[in-house]
């Protein structure tokens, strides 16, 4: 089940944002993103082994990739648009980053049905509040986000980050592999990486969600965590240390 039609405020958005497809990147590809930042990290003196480059979860794994300059300007194009009533560009927007957002909710809440009311609730706020959104020429991926970090926090009454990931999101991990026993060494690996995620501090479990389960930029990071882009990279820096160390010896 995934989130459905960016939901209508009676009498003012038409049915042009509901998108006709809609599919949820995988568990897979977003552990990966993790393992190959940990085996990025473990080619500079860590306790990781790498596997051959290309493979999921290694340095030759391809993480998300900053949007291009085309599509930042398209992007830019239909917040002003947005912003000027286009209910067809604000369904634009929706699709582009409703991935993101449901992502990010998802690990926070670990309940399909919970995340996904939350992220329509995001962007009917969004909706609501667009004309306050200033363009600075960064990604307004960290807005969404930001947006619905606050509804989280009023619905657990709490602002500390907690990482979690629900059993059943877990299984969508699960790659079909040749060999039975691979896949249980894949998916005994898996949950050793969101044991020790879990284990993190707050604000470390948060930076390795936003840069690396969501692919979010350095500074659309630290403008969701109110920090300076120095203080993000520290973190990070120690969040991947504190993650070395919990699965040394790991094969990636």
């Amino acid at each position: 089940m995934t989130p459905g039609p960016c939901p209508a405020l009676p009498g003012t958005v038409p049915a042009i944002l509901a998108p006709a497809a809609y599919a949820l990147p995988t568990w897979r590809s977003a552990l990966d993103a993790i393992w190959s930042a940990l085996a990025d990290a473990g080619a500079e003196g860590g306790g990781l082994t790498r596997t051959s480059p290309g493979s999921p979860g290694s340095a030759g794994w391809r993480r998300h990739p900053e949007r291009d300059a085309d599509e930042q300007a398209r992007i830019a194009a239909l917040v002003e648009l947005a912003q000027g009533g286009d209910k067809e560009a604000f369904a634009q927007l929706y699709d582009v980053y409703v991935d993101t957002v449901f992502r990010y909710v998802l690990v926070r809440v670990a309940n399909r049905a919970l995340a996904e009311d939350l992220t329509s609730e995001t962007f009917l706020r969004a909706m609501r509040r667009i004309d306050s959104f200033t363009w600075q020429g960064k990604d307004i991926a960290a807005w969404f986000v930001t947006i619905a970090r606050n509804l989280i926090a009023d619905h657990v009454k709490s602002a500390k980050f907690r990482f979690e990931v629900a059993t059943a999101d877990m299984r969508d991990a699960d790659e079909r592999v040749d060999a039975p026993d691979t896949e249980v060494l894949t998916r005994l690996r898996d949950e050793r990486l969101v044991s020790a995620i879990k284990e993190l501090g707050s604000d470390q479990a948060e930076c390795i969600t936003l840069r690396f389960l969501q692919g979010l930029s350095l500074a659309d990071t630290a403008k969701i965590l109110d920090k300076s882009e120095g203080a993000v990279k520290q973190l990070q820096l120690r969040a991947t240390r504190a993650l070395r160390k919990a699965l040394e010896g790991v094969e990636l």
